[in-house]
């Protein structure tokens, strides 16, 4: 078992910024009200749940095709995190999960990929755990 944390520092009240920061020391980026509902530079939550959400999904993703004798040569996701501001009381209300991958190896068809893109969605760890997002939606490739 392993424990992960990442931490934030803010300063100031709602104008003001803060830091994200991760344990490993690889994430160490500026993020504020600005970046979050804006578009102004720096990160925000949203983004690293997509970035993260993406990882875990492609390592399982990865992990299922494998275990099914196919052979992956990549495999790119983007989890694109939908936030509504919602007067005030922010909500995440879909997540979009595109994925492209270039696989061979066990007669592999775009059915037996699409099937197994549907699995990683439901079942990798970050997915779980992101349940309670109204709305998760898929698009998977075969390259």
């Amino acid at each position: 078992m392993a424990d992960h944390a990442g931490k934030a520092v803010w300063n100031g009240d709602i104008k003001g910024s803060g830091t994200l920061t991760t344990d490993s020391g690889n994430l160490d980026a500026p993020y504020s009200a600005g970046s979050r509902f804006e578009g102004k530079p720096g990160t925000n939550p949203e983004e690293l749940i997509g970035a993260a959400h993406a990882g875990c999904y492609t390592m399982y993703l990865t992990s299922v095709l494998t275990k099914h004798g196919h052979t992956i040569e990549n495999i790119t996701t983007t989890s694109t995190v939908t936030m509504n501001p919602n007067d005030g009381h922010p909500v995440i209300e879909h997540i979009h999960v595109n994925t492209v991958g270039k696989v061979t190896g066990g007669n592999i068809t775009p059915e037996d990929f699409q099937k197994h893109a549907e699995d990683a969605k439901s079942n990798c760890p970050v997915s779980k755990v992101l349940s309670a997002v109204p709305k998760m939606t898929l698009e998977a490739k075969l390259a």
